[in-house]
């Protein structure tokens, strides 16, 4: 029997989707799975995309240049100086989702054994990701205790080493939901500029962000414009995550041409999402409006209820539309297990996502989850009193 790649034995299973076939079985069972698990907006679409994808009139769906179609990358110029992102038409590279994007800059920055200093708890693939480039993900922990605050200067300097090449951020914060000060991002400017380091920034969630301060992003930061590698995503602006649309922004003229070998040898992004991708950007200010709204009403509504259950405790998320909870169980990823595999409350379970999957310090996060509140209220509702039915039932409780 052929043996099989150690990196295909150290890829890490998804702590979003592990659990998939367990809420598979439950729901063949006639028990109704309240989804928690996965940042899959339930609001909809901007009627400029899907009436994009009604009405293509081309002939042929062909190829899309490698970079992506000119006409999106302009767009996007437009779309970025909205907020101050003074990029350029060449500073942009569409790539299949943001998660090509993080695997292009990986592929394109970091040598095998180079190693990315990122703050934990952190989207599970981009240690994923790393893996698939050989590089190493060092880990500075949050702690839920100081609502998953920026670790001190400290902490990130302890870890440099000359194989060091980068720090990673996502702000907002996904899982936490937390968003990174003007100080805080100063402070890793910085570091970044001090050891000649890459940025990478994952600001997918730019559009939801719940504190009066402005929004402040890798490309604010005076200083290091070329040391800056921004991605990005509109799965969750404009609800469209199945189009599989991202982009990689960079000032870096070397960088882009590594990036640009990557992308001509898988040969072009999605020419269908591309062009529903253009579309939305024309998304009116009402529809942005009412997806704001809608996710600061059910923030408030989800970290309310979370709060008031005996032993939770979740942090406000100022940010993105996630929060990590912690639960009073002895075990997070068994509770999760348990809850799709054992437990019901009136014909109805819970689907969430253990945060142990979003560090890689051992023991972190053995007792916290992350939740998405991307469902409407009345079914967050039926969640939270699924949650403290299982929370009382569940025989690993430590309350």
């Amino acid at each position: 029997m052929p043996k099989i790649s150690e990196r295909g034995i150290m890829m890490p299973a998804s702590p979003i989707r592990k659990l998939v076939p367990l809420a598979n079985e439950a729901e063949a069972r006639g028990i109704k799975v309240i989804r928690l698990n996965i940042g899959q907006p339930d609001l909809p679409t901007p009627e400029e995309g899907l009436d994009a994808l009604k009405h293509i009139d081309r002939k042929v769906l062909e190829y899309s240049p490698s970079e992506g179609l000119l006409s999106l990358r302009k767009r996007l110029v437009d779309y970025y100086h909205r907020f101050k992102i003074n990029v350029d038409v060449d500073d942009i590279i569409v790539t299949t989702g943001g998660s090509e994007a993080v695997l292009f800059a990986f592929m394109s920055c970091l040598d095998p054994g180079d190693e990315i200093i990122v703050p934990e708890p952190a989207y599970a693939n981009y240690m994923a990701f790393a893996i698939s480039a050989g590089a190493k993900i060092v880990t500075v922990p949050s702690s839920i205790d100081e609502g998953f605050a920026l670790p001190p200067v400290e902490d990130f300097e302890k870890l440099i080493t000359p194989r060091t090449k980068g720090i990673l951020i996502c702000n907002p914060n996904n899982p936490t939901g937390y968003l990174y000060t003007r100080k805080e991002m100063e402070r890793l400017r910085d570091i970044v500029k001090k050891y000649d380091l890459f940025l990478f920034s994952d600001e997918v969630y730019r559009e939801y962000c719940y504190t009066g301060a402005p929004y402040i992003s890798a490309f604010h930061l005076p200083g290091i414009e070329e040391q800056v590698v921004l991605i990005d995503s509109v799965s969750k602006r404009y609800s469209e995550c199945g189009i599989r649309i991202g982009a990689l922004i960079t000032k870096h003229k070397e960088l882009k041409k590594n990036v640009m070998k990557f992308c001509q040898a898988r040969l072009s992004p999605p020419l269908l999402g591309q062009i529903v991708a253009e579309a939305s950007i024309d998304a009116t200010e009402d529809y942005m409006l009412m997806t704001y709204n809608e996710y600061v009403e059910r923030r408030k509504f989800l970290i309310d209820g979370i709060n008031k259950i005996p032993g939770c405790y979740t942090p406000i998320p100022m940010g993105a539309f996630y929060t990590v909870v912690s639960l009073p169980v002895d075990d997070a990823d068994k509770f999760c297990e348990w809850c799709l595999k054992e437990f019901s409350h009136e014909g109805a379970t819970v689907f969430m996502a253990p945060a142990s999957g979003f560090y890689t310090t051992p023991g972190m996060g053995r007792n916290e989850v992350r939740m998405a509140y991307v469902i409407n209220k009345q079914e967050l509702a039926q969640a939270l009193n699924v949650l403290a039915a299982a929370l009382r039932a569940y025989p690993g409780r430590t309350i």
